[in-house]
């Protein structure tokens, strides 16, 4: 029986896969050209790792190597990263094609300058189709040298009209360059030899092929999985293809009773285990990128919930996270765009990194001998007075918890940090008792949820802060709209201010009461400065 797979490329006898039959037609097409006899055209696959570039360009070479007039050879380029002198570059890749070409020829590639002999009718005897993957790993000298290399050979075939492709003096037919990042973008401010257009970016799975994956397996398996669990598969890693994957090898085969159908109850747990306990290659490559400067103030920022972020391509910092997977494009219509993070998974770990990094330790809560249960015993949980005893807490370990806290350029402290500590805070006030705490992004961007299950009761806390009173009016709103998504009758918004007095408490902190959707919402401030 067949496994899922995110190692690497997929064997299609070994591993649940979809086939994704559109994309590797329109990569064929590209290479082979709109009319295969005047020349095919030279293109950049690219999406972040774990996506199945390599995979879906595999399937393209051999459906190309089916056509018997044009050679066709893929070569990887990883290993080379550490390379600085392009001229060792094309040595190797000259080698390597002669090699998979069988082709006895004498050719002396000394420097760049020579190159050129690689693909000249006299060394080939027939069209080539060349593929390099991991192109954009290259150290960018090499990238430079390459690309203004191709462009040449790009640019004389195209003056070359009156000649078929097979009798011009330049047999590269087609070109495709494999990676992360689409090469032609803002890093490369020489320009490019390839049309932007023939730029392919390979997407996430759609909410379809997420179920085709699935339905494979219980087909194959005999195994039921509740469509609840498909769905939600589905909403929480957005049909990133490794992660999903990923999560499907755990579901099935690392902590799978087989005998037993696939419930949400399993999934829960598998889920948390996936959450905190697990490590995974593509979330290690992600936090990796995040935390560096210039990129972690701007991830911080991300998380906070006044404003959306306007997304712009040509923003090198947006660029950068989103050709890395951090972020994602959210298009509301052509002239309006936001910054996204592209799954709830991948910012519940980005979150949950932040905030471990800033709050490993956190003591003092509460006095050994008090008196909890005016806010929290066996059977019951008041959260207006938990949300006092966090308020209290904030107000009297102020400095110590913004000592060490990021701040952004005009000095003033990330909002996210308090979403941060009251999150670790809860986790570990009400950790005694086997409450759980949680942290949703419904929306990817603009609003944090914490949700608290204790005693079989699940409660709702929408974070925001104070912004103005029209930003208040539609955060009740929203929060009314998600207390009615979760099932909930009421729920509590809390909102992060510096300064509040008693007179806007007492204006502000009212019940609204949403009739049609049968909510209350309890508005709640923290205040985060000083009295």
């Amino acid at each position: 029986m067949r496994k899922f797979s995110s190692y690497g490329p997929i064997d299609r006898e070994l591993h649940y896969y979809v086939p994704r039959q559109e994309l590797i037609n329109g990569a064929f097409q590209e290479l082979l050209g709109d009319d295969p006899n005047k020349g095919g055209h030279y293109i950049t696959v690219w999406a972040p790792r774990q996506t199945g570039k390599t995979w879906i360009m595999r399937e393209v070479l051999l459906k190309l190597q089916q056509d018997t007039e044009f050679h066709v050879v893929v070569l990887p380029l990883q290993h080379l990263s550490l390379v600085s002198d392009v001229n060792h570059v094309a040595q190797f890749i000259t080698r390597r094609v002669l090699k998979q070409l069988n082709l006895e020829k004498s050719i002396t590639i000394d420097t760049l300058d020579d190159f050129d002999q690689l693909f000249e009718r006299e060394t080939l005897c027939k069209p080539l189709i060349l593929i390099l993957d991991e192109f954009d790993g290259l150290q960018e000298p090499v990238i430079a040298g390459l690309v203004g290399f191709f462009r040449n050979i790009y640019n004389s075939r195209q003056n070359q009209v009156d000649k078929s492709t097979a009798q011009k003096d330049y047999l590269l037919h087609g070109m495709a360059l494999i990676g992360v990042r689409t090469v032609l973008g803002v890093e490369n401010v020489r320009g490019s030899p390839f049309n932007v257009q023939r730029s392919l970016h390979i997407p996430n799975l759609t909410h379809d092929e997420v179920g085709y994956l699935f339905n494979e397996y219980q087909q194959e398996s005999g195994q039921l999985i509740e469509a609840d669990v498909v769905e939600r598969i589905w909403y929480e890693f957005q049909g990133q293809p490794g992660l999903t994957s990923w999560f499907g090898e755990l579901l099935t085969e690392t902590y799978n009773a087989t005998e037993q159908p696939i419930t949400m109850a399993h999934f829960e747990g598998v889920y948390a285990a996936a959450l905190n306990l697990l490590p995974n290659n593509n979330i290690l490559n992600l936090i990796s990128k995040a935390k560096q400067e210039p990129y972690k103030p701007y991830v911080l920022e991300l998380f906070q919930t006044k404003t959306k972020i306007n997304f712009s391509y040509d923003d090198p910092i947006i660029n950068f996270l989103y050709l890395n997977g951090i972020v994602e494009l959210e298009q509301v219509s052509l002239s309006e765009n936001y910054v996204k993070f592209p799954s709830p998974y991948i910012q519940k770990r980005l979150f949950n990194y932040f905030a471990r990094t800033l709050y490993h330790e956190m003591d003092g809560l509460y006095d050994p001998f008090e008196d909890l249960s005016n806010t929290i015993t066996e059977n019951s949980l008041n959260i207006p007075q938990l949300l006092l005893r966090y308020e209290q807490y904030l107000q009297a370990n102020r400095e110590l918890v913004l000592k060490n806290a990021p701040r952004r350029g005009d000095l003033r402290v990330y909002e996210a940090v308090f979403h941060f500590h009251i999150y670790l805070y809860l986790t570990r006030f009400l950790g005694s008792y086997k409450a759980q705490v949680q942290p949703e992004f419904p929306t990817g961007n603009g609003q944090i949820d914490l949700l608290i299950r204790h005693a079989g009761q699940l409660f709702g806390l929408e974070l925001k802060s104070f912004a103005n009173q029209r930003a208040y009016r539609e955060a009740l709103d929203q929060a009314a709209k998600y207390g009615q998504q979760l099932g909930l009758t009421e729920i509590w918004l809390v909102l992060f201010i510096e300064s509040v007095d008693e007179t806007n408490r007492q204006r502000f902190e009212i019940d609204y009461r949403d009739n049609e959707k049968g909510v209350t919402v309890h508005p709640q401030f923290v205040q985060t400065g000083k009295d």
